[in-house]
């Protein structure tokens, strides 16, 4: 089971991951130059459904990846053993990612413009280093290091 639960983990983070990475580093910076908040939320609209649905995926398997990994959860929160630390890592990663999203949802979606565009892009760059961060923690439990 464990094989299928990580290839699936995997594809999930591949969409989550990439779909920001594209969106931060190949569409942002033109969207940011001319101001077109339209094309930013129209990015958004066909992104939101699969990049969404990816996340949930990855927060599944993630889970359930990390309790057979460690199956007693009391142990995820004690510095032990470095998987415990590393799923602690990821579940702080994904703490973040949630509030910087939250923050995104309510705070600025609501409002953007071309004014607010700046403080959407400092979040999307957010969520996109993150999301590296989750990738690099991630290769972490197969090579044993931290880079």
């Amino acid at each position: 089971m464990y094989p299928y639960l990580l290839l699936i983990h995997i594809l999930a983070a591949t969409v989550w991951t990439g779909g920001h990475l594209v969106l931060a580093l190949g569409l942002l910076p033109g969207i940011l130059r001319r101001r077109a908040v339209g094309e930013l939320t129209a990015f958004e609209a066909a992104y939101e459904k699969w990049g969404m649905s990816a996340l949930i995926i990855q927060v599944i398997t993630g889970l359930w990846l990390a309790r057979i990994r460690q199956p007693d959860i009391a142990s995820w929160f004690t510095a032990e053993h470095f998987p415990s630390r590393l799923i602690q890592l990821k579940l702080a990663l994904l703490a973040m990612t949630l509030l910087v999203a939250i923050d995104a949802r309510l705070r600025v979606i609501p409002h953007l413009s071309e004014q607010t565009l700046p403080a959407m892009a400092l979040r999307i760059r957010l969520v996109t280093l993150l999301g590296v961060a989750f990738v690099v923690v991630g290769t972490s439990f197969r090579t044993g290091s931290w880079w």
